[in-house]
């Protein structure tokens, strides 16, 4: 199958209205728990998964982090475009979920004012701690946890899930690889926009805090991230405000000038390095880190992006370590592309490409 495959419903769905509901993940004929490669087709053996042929699946369409509206859309264009049927029957996971798009209406208030320059605190806040303990009850099973998005804000949730299951499991700390265009690590206070899909990793790491609940005063410590096991790919529009956070803190970023400088096989070598290979890895991965020729339909495009192909390079590198315990792909917005554009059907296409290498496929 080709790296960039898409199957034809994807076309029917995206025309159509937002879904809650998926084809859903079912159980296949799957490796026994005994088996400790990733599904059935790769050979690289899992470091850090009892159980590496299980495939928790998170399914987040919610778009509250950001200001446009249709990237709550994307994980049942995912779907529908046969993500799941593909890492299910090709490459062999048995997967774990349910049949339904979480929306979390119940979480949203009807009044949601800012806070400390947050647009829809409440919202994100109740959201991603909802997040959290979905992807906390796979990742302490020992499984892979898929999660699709939904805005980038969401990381809040699913890196806090996996950090503290982690820490529970291993008695170890995750590093996070950040493939996106923007650093994510504005506190509330330093954001020009008050989105909170600029903020997940100030959260994540302890750099903006909040004691109240309902303003993410529920990460805690087992939920947070160290600085020193967190990896930038692929940046190119970085706020002032981050560019300070990111050098007084010494945080590893491989900009695309790194990436035209040393070429993308070498730049993993020196991300990968840096996290050493005793350590769980998280990959979050931001479509809109792909340049828009490849990946349009997305609320915030910049030129001069990554490729497919360094795209999935990226993925596959990541896979190969054997280190891999959870994968997000957000900011997918199949909403965005004109009727009769291709764009939103080429976004979808990349981000479940981007998936399944990081799962295991490969080109031979």
């Amino acid at each position: 199958m080709s790296p960039s495959r898409v199957d034809n419903q994807a076309a029917a769905y995206i025309a159509a209205p937002s879904s809650t509901k998926a084809p859903m993940v079912t159980e296949s004929s799957s490796p026994t728990s005994s088996n400790k490669t990733f599904g059935m087709s790769s050979p690289i053996e899992s470091k850090f998964l009892s159980h590496p042929e299980d495939l928790g699946i998170v399914a987040v369409g919610f778009s509250g982090g950001q200001c446009k509206p249709g990237v709550d859309a994307a994980p049942s264009a995912l779907i529908e475009s046969g993500l799941l049927t593909q890492l299910r029957e090709e490459l062999g996971y048995k997967l774990h979920g349910d049949d339904e798009v979480h929306l979390y209406t119940d979480l949203v208030p009807k009044e949601d004012p800012d806070y400390r320059n947050m647009k829809n605190p409440r919202a994100v806040s109740n959201v991603t701690k909802r997040i959290a303990d979905q992807v906390y009850s796979h990742a302490k099973e020992g499984r892979l946890v898929l999660t699709l998005g939904g805005d980038h804000s969401i990381a809040i949730g699913t890196i806090a899930g996996s950090a503290k299951a982690i820490r529970e499991r291993l008695g170890r700390e995750i590093a996070v690889i950040w493939v996106d265009a923007h650093a994510d690590i504005n506190t509330p206070e330093t954001s020009g926009s008050g989105n909170i899909h600029g903020m997940p990793v100030s959260f994540l790491t302890g750099l903006a805090r909040e004691d109240k609940e309902e303003f993410f005063g529920w990460l805690k410590p087992d939920n947070l991230l160290s600085v020193k096991k967190l990896v930038y790919i692929g940046l190119r529009d970085v706020d002032p405000g981050e560019k300070r956070i990111l050098r007084e803190n010494g945080i590893k970023a491989f900009s695309m000038h790194d990436i035209d400088k040393h070429g993308i096989g070498r730049v993993m070598e020196m991300a990968l390095g840096h996290i050493g290979n005793d350590t769980p890895i998280h990959l979050s991965f931001d479509v809109d880190a792909l340049d828009p020729t490849f990946a349009p339909s997305t609320g915030t495009p910049v030129r001069g992006g990554l490729t497919l192909r360094e795209g999935d390079f990226i993925c596959e590198c990541v896979h190969e370590t054997g280190s891999l315990v959870a994968v997000d792909l957000v900011e997918v917005n199949p909403t965005l592309a004109a009727p009769n554009d291709t764009g939103a059907h080429e976004t979808v296409r990349a981000g479940c490409s981007l998936v399944r290498c990081a799962l295991g496929e490969s080109l031979l």
